[in-house]
């Protein structure tokens, strides 16, 4: 008789998935939001605040400045701190954080995953934005989510995609990266995973190629 334990198994290897942060649970970016309704907060031309808020933005990416730093600058650069001397940094923290827009189907599509797929992230993001989300509750499905500000380095740097790899313990051709910058699904491409393109507005055309990717209903 063969011994069919001793037999080389035929089984494919199992597949996961791994998210972007903004664009993809949020509706819209969380820079473009954050930006304008500080702007209007503060009656300053929205032009005003986005042209120091991306000047210095990779500063938090990359985890060099505390976003206290960042408001610091920020409000010098924009008239923030002119136009409303009373608005300070816990102001602007509270809205910063009330910038984020769910994308709801996304959090439904994650919660409702098989168990046995590992759920991981890997998001181009800031100091105290990154604790806040971990915080949430439906964010406890991610296996070792992985913050840019973190780990001093952004997408589409290869080590960006290496440290996902290692934080998801399992082959990157066996992950599945979702993201809304095609510049950002190349890069994931080349680092061996397979990429999946983003849109909020084609959510259900995503939810079908995911499954795909899967084996499985999602």
């Amino acid at each position: 008789m063969n011994d069919l334990a001793s037999q080389p198994s035929t089984a494919a290897p199992s597949r996961h998935v791994a998210f972007d942060w903004g664009g993809v649970y949020t509706v819209g970016t969380f820079d473009g939001r954050s930006t304008a309704r500080l702007a209007e907060r503060l009656g300053l031309p929205v032009q005003a605040v986005r042209d120091s808020y991306f000047r210095h933005v990779r500063q938090l990416e990359v985890g060099a400045w505390t976003l206290p730093q960042f408001w610091e600058v920020l409000a010098q650069e924009s008239g923030a701190a002119a136009a409303d001397p009373a608005f300070t940094y816990p102001d602007f923290e509270t809205l910063y954080l009330g910038s984020i827009h769910r994308n709801e189907p996304m959090y439904a599509l994650l919660a409702r995953l098989p168990q046995e797929v590992r759920v991981g992230l890997l998001s181009n993001n800031y100091p105290v934005v990154s604790d806040h989300l971990r915080q949430d509750p439906a964010f406890s499905r991610l296996h070792n989510p992985v913050f840019s500000n973190e780990i001093g380095v952004k997408k589409p740097d290869p080590a960006s995609f290496q440290a996902l790899e290692d934080a998801m313990g399992v082959p990157a051709a066996q992950v599945a990266f979702v993201d809304d910058v095609q510049e950002n699904i190349d890069a994931a491409g080349r680092a061996g995973f397979h990429g999946l393109l983003y849109d909020h507005t084609r959510h259900e055309d995503f939810e079908r190629r995911l499954a795909d990717w899967l084996g499985q209903p999602v």
